[in-house]
C-alpha cells in the first residue's frame, strides 16, 4: 500500500495517475488517516489540473494558445488538495 501525508497547507505531493485498483492510505494534517483508491485520488488529480488550466488560461490538453517562451513542464502540476471523508 502507498502512503501519502498531507502538507499544512492541505495538499498531497502526486504528480501522475496510481492505478485505479490501488490502496493509498492518506494520513491527514490533522492526524486522522485514511485509506483511498487509486480512482479516487486520480479524479481529484483530474479535478486540480481543470483548475490549474482554468486559472492559467491554457485549452483541455494544456497548451497555451498565446505565442511566449515555453518553459518544460510549467503546465504540469504536482500537489492535489485533499480533505478527510473524500472516500465516501
Amino acid at each position: 500500500m502507498i502512503t501519502l501525508q498531507q502538507d499544512n497547507d492541505g495538499f498531497i505531493r502526486m504528480d501522475r495517475h496510481f492505478p485505479a485498483s490501488a490502496s493509498i492510505g492518506v494520513r491527514f494534517s490533522d492526524g486522522t488517516s485514511e485509506v483511498l483508491t487509486g480512482a479516487r485520488l486520480n479524479q481529484a488529480y483530474d479535478d486540480a489540473v481543470a483548475v490549474f488550466r482554468a486559472k492559467n488560461h491554457l485549452d483541455a490538453k494544456g497548451f497555451s494558445r498565446v505565442p511566449k517562451k515555453v518553459f518544460p513542464g510549467a503546465n504540469k502540476i504536482s500537489v492535489v488538495p485533499v480533505q478527510p471523508g473524500m472516500g465516501n
